[in-house]
């Protein structure tokens, strides 16, 4: 029984010792996550912030810039020429005689002037 005892003693002091003596490789270190997250955060930024947010600009400057006699098209697909324009709404000719309302932010994209007479 002390030779089982003694045996477990002298192992277990072994162990730290081996531990000691294969040291387990080190992962990357701090400024390389710091490195890693930063890069992460640039790509985010000029692959997806940047361009939504030059897209969200240039729709508000097509709101901005909308006036009587535009011809545009809705986020519907519905294509008019601008009758009149209200605050927050539009009031739009799609055909003779017929005229619809629709919210300012409802378009999509302002047409070249006589492109509805030629659909």
């Amino acid at each position: 029984m002390k030779l089982i005892h003694a045996v477990i003693i002298m192992m277990m002091s072994l162990t730290p010792a081996v531990a000691l003596a294969n040291p387990q490789p080190e992962g990357p270190g701090a400024m390389f996550n710091l490195v890693f997250f930063g890069g992460f955060i640039l790509i985010f930024y000029f692959l997806m912030w940047r361009p939504q947010a030059k897209r969200a600009k240039e729709h508000k400057e097509l709101m901005a810039g909308l006036s009587k006699g535009d011809e545009i098209i809705t986020n519907g697909g519905i294509a008019g020429k601008i009758t009149r324009v209200k605050d927050d709404f539009i009031v739009m000719e799609v055909s003779e005689n017929v005229e619809i309302k629709v919210q300012r932010v409802a378009v999509s994209v302002a047409l070249p002037k006589g492109t509805l007479k030629e659909v």
